[in-house]
């Protein structure tokens, strides 16, 4: 469900097979992503582009990564957020919490 790749040192992580990030697959993209952070200084992008739908149990998963990369010294950034899924983060006014940025390379930037 959650696809990984290595560049420049930064784990980034996309989605393939899914659209939703909701109750029916939160515990497993939860354990994927947190899993990252179990190294202390992990550096993490996860890009949103292929996801249209967030529900609740989804930002929760959201907000649990961040939380943990905080405790382990990581950093967390999210890109590429299509414009239904920022609009609830706007909403919810997640927007003022997460790192959000535009693209990928936005991400790298801000992480160096």
């Amino acid at each position: 469900m959650v696809k990984s790749e290595v560049s420049d040192g930064v784990i980034i992580c996309s989605f393939d097979q899914t659209t939703k990030l909701n109750a029916v697959n939160s515990e497993e993209v939860k354990e994927e992503l947190n899993r990252f952070f179990n190294d202390p200084g992990t550096k993490l992008i996860l890009d949103l582009g292929n996801i249209n739908f967030i529900d609740s149990s989804g930002f929760g998963v959201l907000l649990s990564v961040m939380k943990k990369a905080g405790k382990n010294s990581g950093e967390f950034r999210i890109c590429c957020i299509t414009p239904n899924v920022m609009e609830l983060f706007r909403l919810l006014q997640l927007h003022t919490i997460f790192h959000l940025c535009d693209t990928r390379e936005e991400c790298m930037k801000s992480l160096s």
